[in-house]
């Protein structure tokens, strides 16, 4: 809890490095934090504080996380384990680490700090937030991904929630370390990526399916084309062949926006072997599935789902929702002919897992899901069926 001496303290601060508004004229966020940091401790040392070092110290790493970053939030973002950061209403702070979400002893008392974080994040972006615009999506320099929403939406004061960049690329080596497959799993899937299946990772929000996509998107051949879409820029491909497309949202006028939709439209004139969706949600299903059925296999995407059966009725209905007049039975066409496997992921207390891997296959005017491997007892086990993909390589898939 802060003091009110330190209140006032920072308070005096904060006002006169207002009145030196140059400080924060360095082109990067890192020289802007080291001229406040530097400024506020002569601006302590002149006024002859009678404090002990780490006091002062601490003091001057407050305010410049207040000017410069997000406030009492930076440390949190300054934490690797922390992957998601959620502040409620009433100003207590959540984070989840692990996948386990805890509390992480912060209390915002004033809501204006909240306020003022969210502002100095849709800002530069040229977003705002207000009564007529509660709520807004935006992003951090590293990628991260921020929602906030407003009164008189959010009862009780502002909420937001941050979900993280991951500073370091996760990688096949780290999912089988967690528990979230196995070697043998993952020998079977990179299998199918080099053997160019199509791939949907199905899943609900926050179960890891960005993550994996990533990892799955490390098998593709070195040689290939690949355009990536997606609203924020959060995959991470070590290919050396890649052009990364990035949504837009519409500015304060209204204006501008650049939608999923209209990247993958772009991306099928852009000669790609491979076109990688962070998250199809709309209409662009039916022109990713027809990606996939004209000469462009080995693509990848995730959708939210609860289970791989269910995901088949969502892609369904996303392609109906395209506007396009086709009716039930050609959209399972579609579906069955353009997507090959399904790779279904949840968040449990043990942390992020697959929890089953299944091949799409048709029967008649059906859609249906063939298990090739399924979690039992906490452990993911190969079904013993070999996708049709594998069909012609070999028992170990290599």
């Amino acid at each position: 809890m802060m003091s009110e001496q330190d209140a006032t303290l920072r308070a005096r601060v904060q006002a006169r490095l207002a009145e030196t508004p140059d400080l924060l004229a360095a082109p990067s966020r890192f020289e802007r934090r080291v001229r406040v940091r530097e400024a506020v401790a002569r601006m302590l040392a002149d006024d002859g504080l009678a404090m002990p070092p780490r006091e002062i110290a601490r003091l001057v790493h407050e305010i410049a996380d207040q000017v410069v970053g997000l406030g009492p939030l930076e440390p949190l973002l300054r934490d690797p384990a922390a992957t998601e950061i959620m502040v409620l209403p009433s100003g207590r702070v959540y984070v989840e680490r692990d996948g386990c979400i805890e509390d992480a002893g912060i209390a915002i008392q004033d809501a204006r700090t909240v306020m003022h974080a969210i502002e100095r994040i849709v800002a530069p972006l040229g977003l705002r937030i207000d009564e007529s615009m509660p709520w807004v999506d935006a992003r951090l320099p590293d990628g991260s991904r921020v929602h906030a929403i407003i009164p008189p939406l959010s009862v009780g004061g502002p909420a937001l929630t941050i979900r993280r960049f991951a500073v370091q690329a996760i990688t096949a080596a780290d999912l089988i370390e967690r528990g979230a497959w196995t070697g043998e799993i993952c020998e079977m899937l990179a299998a199918c990526v080099r053997a160019r299946a199509n791939i949907v990772v199905s899943g609900g929000t926050g179960a890891g399916k960005t993550t994996l996509l990533n990892v799955l998107s490390s098998f593709i051949p070195a040689g290939e084309r690949i355009v990536t879409i997606e609203d924020a820029a959060e995959l991470r491909l070590q290919q050396p062949h890649v052009v990364a497309l990035q949504s837009r949202p519409p500015n304060v006028e209204g204006r501008g926006m650049v939608t999923i939709r209209d990247l993958v439209r772009n991306a099928l004139r852009m000669r790609p072997d491979r076109i990688v969706v962070g998250e199809v949600r709309g209409g662009e299903a039916l022109d990713m599935l027809q990606a996939m059925n004209s000469g462009h296999e080995g693509s990848m995407s995730t959708v939210h789902a609860n289970s791989s059966a269910d995901l088949l009725a969502r892609v369904e209905a996303l392609v109906l929702m395209s506007a396009s007049p086709l009716t039930v039975q050609a959209a399972r066409r579609q579906i069955g002919a353009g997507l090959d496997l399904i790779v279904h992921v949840a968040r449990s207390e043990s942390g992020r897992r697959i929890v089953e891997v299944a091949e799409v296959r048709a029967r008649g005017d059906e859609l249906i899901v063939e298990p090739l491997a399924r979690r039992e007892g906490g452990t993911l086990r190969a079904t013993g069926i070999v996708p049709r993909a594998l069909s012609g390589v070999g028992e170990r898939w290599s």
